[in-house]
């Protein structure tokens, strides 16, 4: 039985959607089975606050656009088995970082604790991020990065 779990749209949507008619992209949701363990998880890695809006659905916001965490509760919602928790095996949540390779020394205390795995070490890529990859506790991507090339650097204003 779903109860209490409609996520706060206003919350959601506090960006405005551009004049052009552009769509605006809000958040990425991610579905799982075990809401408090993502949370947790996504609060160490990340060192911000979740918040929560109901038990079964929780936002971890950014400057640029927000991760939702949404229970398998929810998926009825939006129509029977629409969605699959931990069956992601295409896309990458990716953060900008100050500095990779502090996160990857500070993560290698927090990551073990929390249920996520490095997939390599902070890497430098050929478009000019040194990038670090982990998975959370559901096997979803995680890319940590910063810009280190002058390209890379003028594309995200570092």
């Amino acid at each position: 039985m779903l109860t209490g779990c409609a996520p706060n749209v206003p919350v959601m949507t506090q960006t405005t959607p551009t004049r052009d008619r552009t769509p605006t992209l809000i958040s990425i949701r991610v579905i799982t089975d075990d809401v408090p363990r993502l949370v947790s998880f996504y609060e160490q890695a990340t060192g911000a606050p979740v918040q929560w809006a109901t038990p079964d659905f929780a936002e971890l916001r950014t400057p640029a656009g927000t991760l939702a965490i949404g229970s398998t509760r929810t998926v009825a919602l939006f129509g029977a088995g629409s969605a699959r928790p931990a069956d992601n095996h295409t896309a990458i949540i990716e953060f900008l970082v100050e500095d990779v390779d502090a996160e990857y020394t500070r993560l290698q205390d927090v990551l073990g604790d929390v249920g996520g795995d490095f997939v390599n070490e902070p890497t430098t890529m050929p478009w000019g991020n040194r990038s670090l990859l982990f998975r959370d506790p559901d096997g979803n991507l995680v890319n940590y990065f910063t810009p280190v090339t002058p390209e890379a650097i003028a594309t995200f204003g570092s």
